[in-house]
């Protein structure tokens, strides 16, 4: 916390290789007896929620775990595809806990605490054999042993899958034991809630206020802690990878509570997605990472080279990422990838009808390996490629271009995972704190089991047996302000009427904060967006047509209420950007970079992770520091030439 004016993780000193299992034994213990006097809000059924949820049920607690879907199975870690990074080491290729510590540091960008990457790294061990032991069916070796791939950013293989359904079979295992604890009557389920605010009571967070997403109403439920796990903003930018529904208003309206927001610049671009089609698109599909394995990206050496793909002979075809990255190749991380498909996309020689596409191509695979082996190892991602373009990967290169997936900025934390808040826990990608500057693939499902599996059960304990925590109900009059507050929104948005609809004014947000605080971004850029998205913002509450009523299901108003955040989070993306003269992961300023075109950090200046203080309505966010200090690893220019 706040140490001389400085923000602290408080993890503790010595070696290491040993900080977790120390701060473990250091942490205090709730009683089995003692657990189920504590009732426990659990906000996200996603791999962290449903994993969190479960453990602390498991433990004895009483969990209310609550969800925007109609069911915890459609919570958007469903959608993952490519696997799950653990340092199993059973290629003996090289690996170890303090490899894969090593490369998320450095596909970080020097941007990460090296304890919380260390303990993430430790922890995966313990999740592949937790989920086996839950029968999620990997994918195996010829002798029995789970299989596994190369991701982006490494050199060794070290990714578990479930062909190219990771993430949904994962999140049926967390299922599996959340409905065990709702059989045991340990975890109540309420689906369809949105939270749309944090109760703090005394300075604790002590409950949330929800709307019913069926009938309207607003409901509030009190607890002795919150736990929040919903995920990522990317859809911030309107066209993404996520789910349409994925939204930030829970962790938003947490930071205007007090809860400092981390790094809200930081936002992941996947390189491997499908084009942008039209204007009338609500979403994008993500073509999952492990394709770039097999396939090789390039692009026509010249521009405006309109021949079919199988038209263009070898020798003028450019596969740039094994040119221009050779150690790597294909495999370089997301945001070097997604950079350099779009140079040579701004060059001219992108593919397909908008010229914005670079081709993924598995013709060689297919010779080397067979079709049968390429099918068994990524056929549904081909066969959803298909049914979405029309176009048969088997006898066409796919083609690609990068769009917004994943937030590495999220609400800041210490090392026990609760934010500015006590009693506030945020985890997995609602948290900033495992990835730096850029997430390395694989890794997001790995970060949301370890906070919930084997990190929250930990440390929620400490904070109850720490402090004496009354009893308080939904009387409180905290909860009658913040229910007031609700629906004094509601009401307002309603009662608006204008000429533009929700989705109209999204798209105009997202599409100004791609261009200027997407993949590239400058100084001018950046203050014009501040200005433009105030207008926008302006506009919103004097324009937007929220039809139909507060009293039932409304799309149009959740969306709106989402929409109004995003206005906010916006201009504090940009703001971050801004302030942070610097390139570095994903934050590319097109002012700060090497001769070669790579980022250039400055880590004199900038080695801190940025959280943000909401200071009230109109006003100025006021910035803290947390220095960041690499004790084993030191800062390098990060290259993977």
């Amino acid at each position: 916390m706040m140490r001389n004016g400085e923000l602290h993780s408080g993890a503790p000193g010595g070696p290491i290789e040993t900080k977790w299992e120390r701060h473990k034994g250091s942490l205090r213990l709730v009683s089995p007896a003692n657990r189920r006097k504590f009732d426990v809000i659990v906000v996200g059924t996603g791999l962290a929620g449903a994993s969190a949820a479960s453990a602390l049920g498991e433990l004895g607690y009483n969990v209310l775990n609550l969800c925007i879907q109609d069911s915890p199975r459609r919570a958007h870690s469903v959608a993952a595809q490519g696997g799950i990074n653990a340092a199993k080491n059973y290629r003996n290729d090289g690996d170890s806990v303090f490899r894969l510590f090593y490369d998320t540091i450095k596909g970080g960008d020097f941007r990460a605490r090296e304890e919380n990457v260390y303990r993430l790294a430790e922890l995966s061990l313990k999740i592949i054999d937790h989920c086996a032991a839950q029968g999620i069916p990997f994918a195996r070796e010829y002798g029995g042993h789970l299989a596994n791939r190369s991701f982006g950013g490494v050199q060794v293989s070290r990714t578990f899958y479930a062909r190219g359904q990771t993430g949904q079979q994962l999140l049926l295992g967390a299922y599996g034991s959340l409905m065990r604890q709702v059989d045991a009557g340990q975890v109540r389920i309420l689906p369809r809630r949105e939270m749309l605010d944090l109760v703090v009571v005394d300075g604790r967070a002590r409950g949330i206020v929800c709307r019913n997403l069926v009938t309207g109403a607003i409901e509030s439920y009190a607890g002795h802690a919150v736990v929040l796990c919903t995920g990522g903003y990317s859809t911030v930018y309107f066209l993404s990878t996520n789910a349409v529904n994925s939204n930030a208003t829970a962790i938003w309206r947490c930071y205007k509570r007090g809860a400092f927001f981390a790094n809200p610049s930081f936002t992941q671009i996947h390189p491997t997605c499908i084009p942008v089609v039209g204007s009338q698109q609500s979403k994008l599909t993500l073509m999952s990472e492990s394709l770039r394995n097999d396939g090789r990206v390039w692009v026509p050496k010249q521009p405006g080279d309109r021949r079919p793909p199988n038209e263009i002979p070898e020798s003028e075809r450019d596969y740039f990422l094994e040119r221009m990255y050779p150690a790597f190749g294909n495999l370089v991380p997301r945001d070097v990838a997604s950079r350099a498909a779009k140079a040579v996309c701004d060059e001219g020689r992108g593919v397909g009808p908008t010229g914005l596409a670079v081709y993924l191509d598995f013709r060689d695979a297919i010779e080397r390996l067979g079709v049968d082996v390429v099918r068994e190892r990524y056929g549904n991602l081909f066969q959803m490629y298909k049914e979405i373009t029309n176009e048969d990967p088997y006898q066409v290169p796919m083609r690609i271009y990068p769009a917004p997936h994943y937030t590495m900025g999220g609400l800041w934390v210490d090392y026990n995972l609760m934010s500015t808040i006590p009693g506030l826990f945020v985890l997995g990608e609602a948290n900033f704190s495992d990835h730096g500057a850029n997430r390395l693939g694989a890794s997001a499902l790995m970060q949301g089991l370890a906070d919930g599996y084997f990190i929250i059960p930990y440390t929620l304990a400490h904070y109850l047996a720490g402090n004496t925590l009354g009893n308080v109900t939904t009387e409180h009059p905290a909860f009658r302000e913040a229910e007031l507050q609700v629906r004094q929104q509601v009401e307002r948005l309603l009662s608006i009427r204008g000429k533009k609809t929700v989705r109209e004014l999204h798209w105009q947000l997202g599409r100004l904060l791609w261009d200027r605080v997407g993949m590239t971004r400058n100084a001018q850029g950046l203050r014009e967006a501040i200005e433009k998205v105030r207008e926008l913002r302006q506009e919103f509450w004097e324009n937007v047509n929220v039809p139909g009523s507060g009293d039932d299901l409304n799309k149009c108003l959740e969306m709106a209420g989402r929409l109004a955040d995003y206005f906010e989070l916006g201009e504090l993306m940009c703001r971050d950007a801004l302030e942070r003269e610097e390139s570095c992961g994903c934050h590319f300023r097109e002012e700060y970079r090497t001769p070669e075109g790579d980022p250039k950090r400055d880590d004199e200046r900038y080695a801190y992770v940025a959280a943000w203080e909401y200071t009230g309505e109109g006003a100025e966010p006021r910035l803290h520091r947390e220095p960041l200090r690499f004790e084993v690893v030191q800062p390098s220019a990060r290259s993977y030439r």
